[in-house]
């Protein structure tokens, strides 16, 4: 109970609820919050990842402390990375008396690249994040991801014409559990090999050139992408799990191409 001016404020919250119906996930969706990401070289990339943040609620309850959910997410300010979720996790289970507890975090992500040619460099803007689920056990499950621009070209399109081929860019999506840490720049380069020509934010003549004629050479179709990037992930002894979906903005057409595929590498039960 809160007590204001000597008055007891009820929990209402925590009254309970005839309805006899448990919910999955209550809690707070799209909050921005500034957070920093280690980096592979060691360094710290400060950032804004916009969060969301659940709990279940039993049915004999009915509802959950919002406020408190916010309170967590202050309480780990500048912590908040791969390494820390688990115990994110931890605490919003014992906060908010619950059984599963559940975190998601996406945020932009920048590397430098050089162009091809001129070996100009730039700023390259990526979408990544983290989705992460406790249960009542205490296990964490968590899931990195990083959604990637490439140039596909069509493979069709240069067979049957004389000069020519319509390209489009390609968002390149990777979801990945791992047996260790994968940092998200190893994923970001293997997501970059699989189309038929990386994206460049600065580029002058002579890299125009190259990716032009790059991308001419290595046409790719979607299916193309994603078993391309499933023969490189099925390789990798890291991952237990991932999903690659490969999306093209089509340039010639009013609808995009989609392929996705799924694989789970771990031992299956009899």
């Amino acid at each position: 109970m809160l007590q204001i001016n000597n008055r007891v404020l009820p929990d209402i919250q925590s009254r309970p609820d005839k309805r006899n119906i448990a919910i999955n996930k209550v809690g707070i969706k799209d909050i921005r919050f500034p957070i920093a990401v280690k980096e592979r070289d060691n360094g710290l990339q400060h950032t804004v990842g916009d969060i969301n943040m659940y709990v279940s609620l039993p049915k004999e309850f009915k509802g959950t402390h919002l406020s408190r959910f916010v309170a967590i997410l202050n309480q780990f300010e500048g912590e908040i990375e791969p390494a820390n979720i688990e115990t994110i996790l931890t605490t919003m289970r014992e906060k908010l008396t619950a059984d599963e507890a559940h975190f998601e975090i996406a945020f932009p992500y920048f590397l430098t690249k050089e162009a091809p040619v001129s070996r100009i460099k730039s700023l390259l803007e990526y979408k990544c994040g983290f989705s992460a689920m406790q249960g009542p056990d205490g296990s964490t499950d968590l899931i990195t991801m990083v959604e990637v621009p490439v140039t596909t070209l069509c493979p069709c399109s240069k067979e049957i014409s004389e000069y020519g081929a319509h390209n489009q860019r390609s968002f390149v999506t990777i979801k990945i559990r791992s047996n260790v840490l994968v940092w998200l720049e190893d994923l970001i380069s293997i997501a970059e090999q699989s189309g038929s020509c990386e994206v460049y934010s600065l580029i002058k003549r002579v890299d125009e050139k190259y990716v032009t004629e790059r991308a001419y050479e290595n046409p790719k179709f979607v299916e193309d992408v994603v078993r391309d990037l499933t023969q490189v992930l099925l390789d990798d002894p890291r991952i237990d799990w991932f999903t690659v979906e490969s999306d093209n903005d089509e340039s010639i057409h009013n609808h995009n191409a989609y392929a996705f595929i799924e694989m789970d590498k771990r031992p299956q039960a009899q």
